[in-house]
């Protein structure tokens, strides 16, 4: 099988896989800046939040990317 095959799909699944395993600390951080608005701390746990989001979009337009040239180069 073609070798941008293989690092398309193993892309996909282990940013997914990641993704999905930092969620629950995404979330657990969120109810924590959730209860403790003024809290220091919460300043730190939003700027991880947003970079999980950017890093997340950032998966997905380098993943969509990667499918497009998939198939440009296999059936184009």
């Amino acid at each position: 099988m073609d070798l941008l095959l293989w690092i398309t799909i193993g892309f996909l699944i282990i940013g997914f896989v990641v993704l999905t395993s930092m969620k629950k600390g995404m979330e657990s951080n969120l109810a924590f800046i959730t209860a403790n608005m003024e809290d220091e701390e919460s300043s730190t746990k939003a700027k991880f939040i947003i970079w999980w989001i950017v890093s997340a979009t950032a998966w997905g337009i380098v993943s969509m990317i990667l499918v497009v040239w998939w198939f440009h180069n296999h059936f184009g």
